[in-house]
């Protein structure tokens, strides 16, 4: 009997995928649990245009993440700081400092979570930051340079 999975099974298959299986398995196990659905032509085609659908709108997004990539791959950062004896800052530059100057550089909205940053910044100088933009595309190289507050004019 050709099913269509309602939710991911598992030794089964994922959500909306067919599957052939036995009618008592179907009948006793999946059809009462709403684990499956009995597969009929017209139940088969708009699973294939929802998945067709969800392929697009990945591609789509892919394809969007890696144009903002090469947009933040060419994005230089200037971050003022107030900074003490020896080019130490008070405080530090965190990964929500970087997101907030991307978004006001560029206005493009990205997580602190995304800016991989192990430790904040705590000198004046050139730093290279990776900013996860997709799972699909590699990170962007974004050059952050942290100045002294009163060097920045």
């Amino acid at each position: 009997m050709e099913i269509i999975l309602l939710q991911d099974v598992e030794k089964l298959g994922k959500k909306g995928e067919l599957a052939n299986v036995s009618e008592g398995y179907a009948r006793n196990y999946l059809f009462p649990r709403k684990l499956a659905e009995k597969a009929t032509p017209g139940r088969i085609a708009i699973v294939r245009q929802i998945m067709e659908e969800k392929a697009a709108h990945a591609r789509r997004e892919a394809e969007r993440a890696d144009e903002t990539r090469d947009i933040l791959s060419k994005t230089v950062l200037t971050i003022p700081a107030s900074v003490g004896s020896g080019d130490r800052l008070f405080g530090s530059v965190t990964n929500q400092d970087i997101a907030n100057a991307i978004f006001a550089a560029r206005k493009i909205r990205v997580d602190k979570r995304s800016v991989a940053l192990e430790d904040p910044i705590k000198t004046v100088g050139t730093f290279i930051v990776k900013v996860d933009v997709h799972n699909s595309v590699e990170p962007a190289e974004v050059k952050v340079m942290v100045v002294p507050e009163d060097a920045k004019a």
